[in-house]
């Protein structure tokens, strides 16, 4: 294998796993602001009986 298809190899991997880091960060802050307002929603019914 030539060592230039190792390299474009390596960068493709690296950009991959770049992306997917990305989109697990993404959905974790989703995850997290979902379940503030899910709180909040629960605190706003609490206070209104």
């Amino acid at each position: 294998m030539d060592s230039r298809n190792i390299q474009f190899m390596f960068w493709g991997l690296a950009v991959a796993w770049g992306l997917l880091a990305i989109y697990v960060v993404m959905l974790a802050a989703r995850e997290n602001r979902l379940q503030k307002q899910l709180d909040s929603l629960k605190r706003m019914l609490e206070e209104k009986q």
